[in-house]
C-alpha cells in the first residue's frame, strides 16, 4: 500500500470537510468519497450556481452545505481549506478549537509524495520558473508533474508517480498561510507587496511565502534571489543547502550573470544570455533561478537547448499579432506594479501602456518613475487608474504630455483606443500592474478578451 493510499484509509468513516468546491477541490471530493470518508462540501455559493460535475457528487455521497453561511456550526475530524479561505477565518477558528485537523489538497501532497518535489513561489515569474524547470527536467528524459497554482490538482495522481519522477509545483501565499510541509527543493523568485487586499500587511505576505522552505531538513535544498533583500534575509533560516542567482553579486553557491554570460558560482560559464529566447531580464532571473533547482538532475545541454527554444507562458509578454507595423503584446499576468515594471523593461523603445484594474491595495510609488522613462501614452483603465495615474504624475521624470494619459472606463474601449494612437513600429502592450477581477475572473480571461479584441482591430 502506497503512502496516498494509506493516507485515505486513514480517512475512512471519518467526517471530512472541504471548505471550497472550486476546480482543485472538486478531485479531492472524487477520491475521499471513493475511499469510504463521511465528504461534506462547503460553498459560498447558492446550488443554482454549483457546476453540474459538483451536483453529480451527491450521487456518490457527497453533503452540501451552501450559501452565505456556509462555515457556520460546522464540526469535522478534518477540514481541507481552499487556498482563496483564509486560516484566520473565526469559523475556522472555531473548528480547529474543537480538535479539527485543518490541512489542504497540497499539503496532503506533499506528504504522501512519493517522488522528488519542486515548488515555486514569489511575487513575480512563478509560473514561468515552474514551467522552465519542467521543461528543463522533460528535456533531460524525466517524467514531470506539474501543479499547485497551475496546472491540475497532484495529490489524486500521487499514486501514479513513480519514485524517479519529479513533481514541479507552483505555489501561491494563499496556498502556503499555514503549511506546514516543504518540498525537497524550494525556489522563492523574489518578493515585492502583493495581495494586500487579503493579507492582513506585507509582514504576514511574506511569513507566508517562508513556508515553502521554513519546514525543510538538512538534505534539503532553498534557492534564493540574492539581489532582492527580502529573500536574500532568508538564506540563514534555511535548513539545508543555500543555492542564490544574482545579476549583480556573485554568490558562494548559485549562478550569476556577468558581461552577457551565466556562471555557477566558481567562474564555471554556464550559458550565453543570448542563448534565452525569452525576451526581458527579468526571465533571465527565472532562468537562473530554474538552473539553480535542477541542479544535480539535469545536463547542461538539456538546459541550453530549453533556453534556445522556449518562447514563454501564454499572458506574459506573449505576441498577439503585428497589425499595419505595430505589435500588440499581452501581458495581462502582471497584477502587481512589479511585474509591469519587468514588462516595460523588455522593450528599447517606449510603449503605449494599457494598465489598471482591480485595487490590490498596493503602493504605485515605484511604478510612477518607470512608466515615465519608458512610456510615450498611458491609457488607463479599472479602479486603480487614479492611483497609476498619481503615481506618473508625482514622478520626478515626468512632465505634462510624457506621457500621454488618457483615461478610458471601458476595458474593451480602451484596447481599441490604444490601437487608433499607435503609429507603425509602435508597441501596445497590456500590463495592467493591478488584478483582474473588477470585469474578470482572473488575468487569463483578461488576457483572452484582449487578445480577441485585439484580432477583430
Amino acid at each position: 500500500m502506497d503512502r496516498l493510499e494509506r493516507y485515505l484509509e486513514n480517512l475512512r468513516g471519518r467526517r471530512v470537510l472541504v471548505l471550497g468546491l472550486g476546480v482543485s477541490n472538486r478531485p479531492l471530493v472524487r477520491l475521499l468519497l471513493a475511499h469510504g470518508a463521511e465528504v461534506t462540501g462547503c460553498d459560498r455559493r447558492g446550488r443554482e450556481d454549483l457546476e453540474a460535475e459538483t451536483l453529480a457528487l451527491e450521487d456518490q455521497g457527497l453533503r452540501l452545505r451552501l450559501g452565505a453561511s456556509y462555515l457556520e456550526d460546522l464540526s469535522g475530524d478534518v477540514a481541507f481549506r481552499t487556498p482563496g479561505l483564509h486560516p484566520d477565518r473565526p469559523e475556522l477558528a472555531r473548528l480547529r478549537a474543537q480538535g479539527t485537523v485543518m490541512t489542504s489538497e497540497m499539503e496532503v501532497f506533499f506528504e504522501v509524495c512519493p517522488c522528488t518535489a519542486i515548488a515555486v513561489t514569489g511575487s513575480d515569474g512563478k509560473t514561468t520558473t515552474t514551467t522552465l524547470i519542467s521543461e528543463i527536467l522533460k528535456e533531460a528524459g524525466r517524467t514531470v508533474w506539474v501543479g499547485g497554482n497551475i496546472g491540475r490538482p497532484l495529490l489524486p495522481l500521487a499514486d501514479r508517480m513513480g519514485p524517479e519522477d519529479v513533481a514541479v509545483v507552483e505555489l501561491s501565499s494563499f496556498q502556503l498561510l499555514d503549511m506546514v510541509r516543504s518540498p525537497h527543493v524550494a525556489v522563492v523568485t523574489n518578493l515585492a507587496p502583493n495581495h494586500l487586499d487579503v493579507h492582513r500587511d506585507m509582514a504576514e505576505y511574506v511569513a507566508a511565502k517562508e513556508n515553502v522552505y521554513l519546514h525543510q531538513g538538512p538534505g534539503d535544498v532553498a534557492v534564493f534571489n540574492a539581489d532582492n533583500a527580502i529573500t536574500h534575509g532568508f538564506c540563514p533560516k534555511a535548513a539545508g543547502k543555500v543555492l542564490e542567482f544574482s545579476r549583480r553579486t556573485r554568490p558562494a553557491a548559485g549562478v550569476y550573470l556577468e558581461n552577457g554570460v551565466i556562471y555557477r558560482a566558481g567562474g564555471e560559464k554556464l550559458l550565453e544570455q543570448a542563448e534565452i529566447s525569452l525576451p526581458g531580464i527579468h526571465n533571465v532571473e527565472n532562468y537562473m533561478a530554474a538552473i539553480c533547482a535542477v541542479e544535480g538532475l539535469v545536463s547542461d545541454e538539456d538546459i541550453r537547448g530549453v533556453a534556445r527554444r522556449f518562447q514563454g507562458v501564454e499572458h506574459r509578454i506573449e505576441l498577439v499579432r503585428t497589425r499595419k507595423g505595430v505589435r500588440f503584446y499581452n501581458d495581462s499576468i502582471a497584477s502587481s506594479p512589479s511585474r509591469t515594471i519587468a514588462g516595460l523593461r523588455s522593450f528599447p523603445e517606449k510603449l503605449i501602456l494599457i494598465a489598471g484594474g482591480y485595487d490590490k491595495h498596493i503602493p504605485y510609488d515605484d511604478l510612477g518613475p518607470e512608466i515615465a522613462a519608458h512610456v510615450k501614452t498611458l491609457v488607463l483603465t479599472g479602479a486603480t487608474a487614479p492611483k497609476i495615474r498619481r503615481a506618473v504624475e508625482d514622478a520626478p521624470g515626468y512632465a505634462p504630455g510624457a506621457p500621454e494619459i488618457v483615461e478610458i472606463e471601458d476595458f474593451y474601449e480602451a484596447i481599441r483606443t490604444a490601437a487608433a494612437l499607435a503609429r507603425p513600429g509602435d508597441v501596445v502592450m497590456l500590463s495592467p500592474a493591478s488584478a483582474s477581477f473588477d470585469h474578470f475572473r482572473n488575468f487569463m480571461v483578461r488576457g483572452d478578451a484582449f487578445k480577441k479584441t485585439v484580432m477583430e482591430l
